[in-house]
């Protein structure tokens, strides 16, 4: 019996369909034993050959396959050649976004839709930023740093692995320079307008990039008055301050509020004002002072992380897009998102119809969108499709 990982009757058909984890339930036995994070070949329950990828019995994920043929280019010799592979695998993802006409910030390879699962690396101007989020990838972050340096030659390559995820992984909390120099702010331009980012100790990677398109829609939607909820580095804000007469920017930290200051200033923009403190408290303090808006935004952070807190964030969406919707005046718009998968489009879209219908406001779906097309979602993989971006008008 060839080494490797053998699955139960069944279990590989979403395998096959092009998903890439194979979980430590799905396993009927192992045939031999290598060191965790080495490459392993993944087999149907009888024998039939799915595919390749790295191990580690510390995970649930006990392995993410991205190789899918015995006859894979990259073998020599019955060895992989994985400098070979990375290299390809990003060319390619590069590839994408260049065809899409991405230029100088956007996310260059996105994990599992590019065939490279648990890597992230986003693009800054001319600063990489790289995420490690399984132990096969973290032991070879060397390899692939070297891989982009060969490629893109960037300016320097910094680190962002401080995800709490790794610990599933066997792995601590990391962040460091992995190649060159890295300023501690990095300006880049995105949808025209400058924007200050702190890859170092900024959100995610350092900025939202899946929001830019959608950063760029809500232009059409925002004049008068406009209220920008959980703004964090002031996308949104900064958009609709070129077509809006005010923006005002709210968020519980006060480092946001200066990168927004900061930002503002940046493009010369002198209508947006922030505001300090817990939105949920200062959208009730809004409505008790029956103050209205245009245009309200709320692209609040995760409020579930895991099936089993859907539930509470389900009502914690209703609260505030409830608020939400009183404050905006009739025939004014909101601009509603959520980035939690477990928060599905219909669950989302139920959680809206019953917002519209507490709050007595009439809402008119105008726009569904979702990620921007740098993170793009396999159709095998529900959990890459996450972000959801609904536009209404409130009568």
């Amino acid at each position: 019996m060839p080494y490797g990982v053998y699955l139960k009757k069944g279990e590989e058909k979403r395998i096959l369909a092009g998903h890439s984890w194979v979980y430590a339930n799905e396993v009927s036995r192992i045939e031999g034993k290598d060191k965790n994070g080495s490459q392993v070949n993944v087999f149907s329950y009888d024998g039939k050959y799915i595919g390749s990828g790295y191990i580690n019995h510390l995970s649930k994920i006990l392995v993410r396959v991205f190789i899918r043929s015995k006859n894979c280019e990259f073998y020599e010799n019955g060895v992989l050649n994985e400098r070979n592979l990375f290299l390809s695998r990003i060319k390619r993802a590069y590839g994408l976004r260049r065809a899409l006409g991405y230029d100088n910030c956007y996310r260059l390879v996105f994990a599992e839709a590019d065939d490279l699962p648990a890597l992230i690396i986003d693009k800054y101007a001319d600063v990489l930023v790289m995420q490690c989020l399984s132990l096969g990838i973290d032991k070879r972050k060397a390899m692939i740093a070297d891989c982009l340096v060969e490629l893109f030659s960037p300016r320097g390559i910094y680190e962002r692995s401080d995800v709490a995820v790794r610990a599933k992984e066997g792995l601590e909390e990391t962040c460091g320079t992995l190649y060159g120099e890295v300023p501690d702010k990095i300006i880049i331009n995105e949808n025209g307008i400058k924007m200050s980012v702190d890859v170092k100790h900024g959100q995610k990677t350092g900025y939202f990039l899946d929001q830019k398109e959608n950063r760029f829609a809500a232009r059409r939607y925002c004049r008068g008055e406009v209220l920008d909820c959980f703004c964090n580095s002031g996308g949104f804000s900064l958009n609709a301050a070129l077509s809006a007469d005010s923006v005002t920017a709210v968020d519980i930290s006060p480092s946001a509020l200066q990168n927004v200051t900061e930002n503002a200033q940046l493009n010369g923009f002198e209508n947006v004002h922030t505001l300090c403190g817990d939105v949920f408290e200062i959208l009730r303090r809004f409505k008790t002072e029956s103050k209205r808006f245009d245009t309200v935004i709320l692209d609040p952070p995760a409020f579930c992380k895991s099936a089993a807190e859907v539930k509470d964030a389900y009502r914690g969406y209703k609260d505030i897009n409830i608020l939400g919707m009183k404050l905006v005046r009739s025939g004014g718009f909101l601009l509603s998102a959520s980035c939690s998968h477990y928060m599905t489009l219909p669950l989302f879209e139920k959680m809206l119809t019953e917002a519209a219908k507490e709050s007595g406001r009439t809402a008119r779906l105008l726009e569904i969108r979702s990620q921007a097309p740098d993170h793009p979602a396999p159709l095998c993989a529900d959990e890459t499709s996450y972000l959801k971006f609904f536009v209404m008008q409130i009568i």
